[in-house]
């Protein structure tokens, strides 16, 4: 496989930066549409079982026809033929198709699209900065993933300009949220806490497993309701996403962690050594 994005369109592979999806497309004029990013190691996608399982609630809760599996499957493939990615990012997208340009919806064919790209591996470790906006966690999308990012857009350029890898969000409550693409979760005491799903947080599926397996390793992992305040006091701090598994977290704005963080180094070398026994856990 080249070093550039391959993309496959609704059944055949198209070029990368020409045009291929209507101007009309629903995801286009007001983002309607959901999707899903898989980690790719050796050519190989993780966990596209639960990827397709969360693009399926995420479908439903917009409020789209099913998606259909079978041709993403199909798109994926092509997408990944060739010489394998050594290590990289696959997206998968469904739209509510061709619509009208405000926000009611024709009855039209869904469009699937599908990319693959490499990407550098994450960093050993990264700071996150805490935004002034909130997540909506009564909001009608609240849990899904959808592709309408521009509040991620906005938050995560305004984190970068700090020199930090993530934003974070507090919810409407005041109450510690998620990052822009990333799950967040503080070690307190050797407890491990991240916030609930009623946050408003989107379920991530390195969150999930993470939960899993540290639990199934007899490590306590709790969900519960935490004050945005915890970063400034918890004695480590990770977050957790498809392209990062498991990133240990150096300084929240203008606190510096202590170097050593043993509760996540664990839960990552969990992470690691099931993920690489099992690909579609």
């Amino acid at each position: 496989m080249s070093t550039t994005t391959r993309v496959w369109v609704d059944g055949e592979v198209v070029d990368p930066t020409g045009p291929s999806v209507s101007a009309l497309d629903h995801a286009v004029t007001v983002g309607d549409g959901v999707f899903e990013t898989a980690k790719v190691v050796d050519g190989q996608p993780f966990a596209l079982t639960r990827h397709h399982r969360r693009l399926e609630r995420s479908a439903a809760g917009l409020g789209l026809p099913s998606p259909d599996l079978a041709l993403i499957e199909k798109g994926i493939a092509a997408v990944l033929d060739g010489e394998p990615l050594e290590f990289g990012r696959l997206r998968y997208s469904v739209t509510g198709g061709v619509g009208p340009l405000g926000s009611d919806r024709d009855d039209a064919d869904l469009t699937t699209i599908v990319l693959a790209a490499p990407q550098p591996r994450p960093p050993v470790s990264g700071a996150l900065a805490v935004v002034p906006w909130t997540r909506n966690e009564r909001s009608a999308v609240a849990g899904l993933k959808t592709t309408s990012y521009a509040e991620n857009v906005v938050a995560l350029a305004r984190a970068k300009e700090s020199g930090a890898v993530e934003a974070v969000f507090a919810n409407t409550r005041g109450e510690l949220c998620e990052c822009t693409g990333s799950n967040v979760f503080v070690v307190v005491d050797g407890v491990v806490l991240t916030p609930p799903t009623d946050s408003g947080l989107l379920p991530g599926i390195t969150r999930e497993l993470v939960l899993e397996w540290g639990r199934a390793a007899g490590i306590e992992l709790r969900e519960e309701p935490l004050p945005l305040e915890v970063l400034g006091t918890a004695d480590e701090v990770f977050i957790t996403s498809s392209t990062k598994d498991v990133l240990p977290i150096h300084a929240v704005d203008g606190r510096t962690l202590p170097p050593e963080h043993p509760v996540t180094d664990e839960l990552l070398r969990i992470f690691r050594r099931n993920a690489e026994r099992d690909a579609d856990p």
